[in-house]
């Protein structure tokens, strides 16, 4: 493969190559798909390889990988987040409803990351909106008409905190057509 000719472009050239190979340890030959990327700047181009068995075109073959890479992702975030594999109950049932409560939990974080949180935190991962957001301590003040907390400032400064309650003031509730 030779590098494209000419002024390079702002985004990225990116060229899918097919191929069949056989490793040494291998019975049979499998289908190899590469992604080259060209990117302005760089020497030397950024190559991927994926080993499939499937029959689709190079490129729909690396956006399914990607998406999949993905969904593994947000599966690794939720089991180290929330620990919804300590499913460690004795009977099945309680187990069941104990992972759907992770889900939950789960979902809620999710919500709360993506329409609650201002923009320079909304890449926080789910561990962080835990330990920063979820598992503050406050001290509960009972007044005699109204209620107070008050948080500590170590993790979250006040305005942040304040940014967040306005973002979901803010959102209006979904009607059921009940009323």
């Amino acid at each position: 493969m030779t590098r494209p000719v000419g002024r390079p472009p702002k985004k990225p050239f990116v060229q899918y190559h097919s191929f069949r190979y056989q490793a040494a340890s291998w019975s049979i030959d499998r289908r190899v798909v590469a992604k080259i990327e060209w990117h302005a700047g760089e020497l030397f181009p950024r190559v991927g390889f994926i080993v499939t068995n499937l029959r689709w075109k190079s490129s729909n073959v690396v956006k399914f990988y990607n998406k999949r890479g993905t969904a593994e992702q947000w599966i690794k975030e939720g089991k180290y987040a929330l620990n919804w594999t300590r499913l460690s109950c004795h009977d099945f049932n309680d187990n069941q409803v104990r992972l759907q409560l992770f889900a939950l939990a789960y979902n809620l974080g999710n919500f709360l990351r993506r329409l609650a949180l201002p923009k320079r935190v909304r890449e926080w991962s789910l561990r962080t909106l835990r330990v920063k957001l979820i598992k503050i301590g406050a001290k509960v003040v009972k007044h005699a008409r109204y209620v107070t907390f008050q948080m500590a400032e170590v993790l979250v400064s006040r305005r942040l905190f304040e940014e967040i309650l306005e973002r979901i003031h803010r959102l209006k509730p979904v009607s059921n057509g009940y009323g």
